[in-house]
């Protein structure tokens, strides 16, 4: 079965993408299409970037940590990214995270839901470009929520309704290009 990680975007005290990476999960965990996950970046505890050779030549890590982030990477077909907009990009955190793989992503389709001052949308924009030198495809439908009309005082998380059909519709959209690029997978 076609598995799909659920990224949070953020590792810093008092975050909100771990509250909206579990309510994407809630909303996918009504499916049957998929195995779902949430893959939490603050678990992983990655130091900043200071491998000696980049991932896309080696993946022979010598920092600990980037071992079993490499292995949790590899063995999923796609992902949903939980992106907050910081400063009109993604988080160093996300940035840190993403930076340490590079053949564990390629082939793989991931779909972006963001939130911010502005639904975030700048922070998704960035992560596409970023993704698609990972060899990510990354899917049309874009959830966009903001802090002001679904978070109540910026921390709590209350979803207007209509984002769970766009979740819907971005769920569906990453299960079949994830499953379209797995013959790419296999063969690469």
């Amino acid at each position: 079965m076609t598995k799909i990680g659920i990224i949070t975007g953020s590792t810093r005290p008092g975050r909100n993408s771990l509250q909206v990476a579990q309510w994407v999960k809630g909303l996918a965990d009504q499916r049957e299409d998929a195995e779902y996950e949430i893959v939490d970046i603050a678990e992983f505890n990655l130091p900043l970037y200071n491998e000696p050779i980049s991932a896309a030549y080696s993946q022979n890590y010598v920092t600990p940590e980037a071992i079993p982030w490499s292995k949790k990477i590899a063995e999923l077909d796609g992902y949903v990214f939980i992106t907050p907009e910081y400063n009109h990009g993604i988080t160093s955190a996300l940035k840190n995270a993403i930076d340490y793989l590079y053949p564990e992503w390629n082939n793989k389709a991931a779909g972006i839901v963001s939130y911010g001052s502005s639904g975030g949308v700048r922070a998704a924009e960035a992560l596409r470009v970023v993704l698609a030198e990972l060899q990510v495809a990354s899917v049309r439908t874009h959830p966009a929520m903001s802090l002001f009309t679904d978070f109540v005082n910026m921390n709590e998380f209350k979803p207007a309704d209509l984002h769970a059909a766009s979740v819907t519709t971005l769920l569906d959209q990453v299960v079949a290009w994830s499953t379209a690029l797995k013959p790419l997978r296999n063969n690469g």
